[in-house]
């Protein structure tokens, strides 16, 4: 997308999308110094067809992302746990204000800045899902839950539990905590069993952190492929959390929450007695590299709908073959596969440098024309979100708003 005219959105002047002004209600200064970015839907002065949007955008099928908020939260009622979305995948509070209203217990942020967004806009329930060691990100956390008391934060070591205590202490905060623990992930976390038994004693010996319960996230599992074999890893490795918790709690420390599990994970780990709640994040959007790890029901993970889509256009024919268009790295994360076209078979989408993406045209009963606009379904949503300033939601074929995205870049 032209970052130049979101940023005008955003600094509350006029600027155009697909020839449709743009106003920004937020009334944000237009100093010199970069502004904080509005929360709140910007509106269009004027509705514009989704054939105007200028690309590269980021688009939201709205009907079909409804479809798949509605469906998982009907799940968790059936099965009477809680969802925890993760931000990181949509990174807009919007769409974490959806969740909450349709009934998540809170949300999750990777990253302390990712929370900070989210307390600014209003959300309180929020946990921070990667530990963090050093003094001044302590301090920050302290600094939101003396904002918001529903800020939690996981742990998995006694010195910074002891820091984090002290800090907490200094600003007179109760810090609520939870102990991360290694399900097999290798990452972040404390083995489970005794070494978590231990943490979590020591930390319930610390009077100005409030330790609610556990993290139980198996990162390694989510894109395992084979529906069979990812219930039977996912099982026992949470089983060893279930257990940890039976510890810890014949220990007599009361714990509340266990929270993990994810997208590819929602029909397995929601059936695992103690767990309290999903943290699923890609369910909304959906991409690539979730799609080939196969559902219950087949080799393709269709369980949701693909509703987030990069549309690119059509730019240049240097051969008869190959179309080029104006989408490539910096519209694209390309840390997993290639985008797919959305509605065109038989053209494969390959990289042309930052800018530019290759179609190469194959068996295609339609080959792409110059100046078409192309459908793609991004490799892997997370990081390509956090490429763009803002969705352009779709309703029935045509964009009425801007949705910012918040916490893009927000990385520390």
């Amino acid at each position: 997308m032209a970052r130049h005219t979101t940023r005008r959105a955003f600094l509350g002047a006029v600027g155009t999308a697909g020839g449709a002004s743009v106003a920004c209600s937020s009334g944000l200064s237009t100093g010199a110094s970069e502004p904080a970015l509005s929360h709140e839907a910007i509106p269009l002065d004027r509705p514009i067809p989704v054939e105007e949007v200028p690309t590269p955008a980021l688009l939201i099928d709205v009907a079909t992302m409804e479809l798949n908020l509605a469906k998982m939260a009907a799940h968790a009622e059936e099965r009477s746990i809680g969802l925890r979305p993760h931000t990181k995948t949509h990174k807009c509070p919007l769409l974490a204000k959806r969740q909450l209203a349709m009934g998540a217990v809170g949300v999750c942020c990777a990253k302390v800045g990712e929370a900070e967004v989210m307390v600014q806009a209003g959300i309180e329930e929020v946990l921070i899902t990667s530990p963090v060691v050093t003094d001044d990100k302590i301090g920050r956390v302290v600094t939101l839950s003396k904002k918001s008391p529903e800020v939690a934060l996981v742990v998995d070591n006694q010195p910074a539990a002891k820091r984090l205590n002290e800090a907490a202490a200094a600003q007179g905060v109760t810090q609520r905590v939870l102990v991360d623990l290694d399900v097999g992930t290798r990452r972040t976390g404390i083995a489970v069993g005794e070494p978590a038994l231990e943490l979590a004693q020591a930390i319930d010996g610390l009077p100005n952190l409030d330790l609610q319960g556990l993290q139980a996230y198996a990162g390694h599992l989510m894109h395992v492929h084979g529906h069979a074999e990812r219930q039977e890893r996912s099982l026992a490795a949470l089983a060893t959390a279930v257990e940890t918790k039976r510890l810890i709690e014949d220990d007599g420390i009361e714990l509340s929450v266990l929270t993990g599990g994810g997208t590819g994970t929602w029909d397995i780990d929601s059936a695992v007695d103690g767990m309290t709640d999903l943290q699923v994040g890609s369910y909304l959007f959906m991409d690539e590299q979730y799609r080939q790890i196969g559902s219950r029901n087949g080799e393709v993970f269709d369980d949701f709908e693909t509703s987030l889509f990069v549309v690119v256009t059509a730019i240049s024919q240097p051969a008869p073959e190959m179309i080029t268009t104006d989408g490539g790295y910096k519209a694209f994360a390309s840390d997993a596969d290639r985008p797919r076209l959305a509605d065109l078979a038989g053209v494969v989408y390959g990289w042309g440098g930052d800018e530019h993406g290759m179609l190469r045209i194959a068996d295609a009963l339609r080959p792409p024309q110059l100046g078409d606009r192309l459908w793609c379904v991004t490799p892997h949503c997370d990081p390509t979100v956090n490429l763009y300033d803002v969705y352009y939601p779709v309703r029935d074929g045509r964009v009425e708003e801007l949705w910012p995205i918040s916490a893009r870049g927000k990385s520390q």
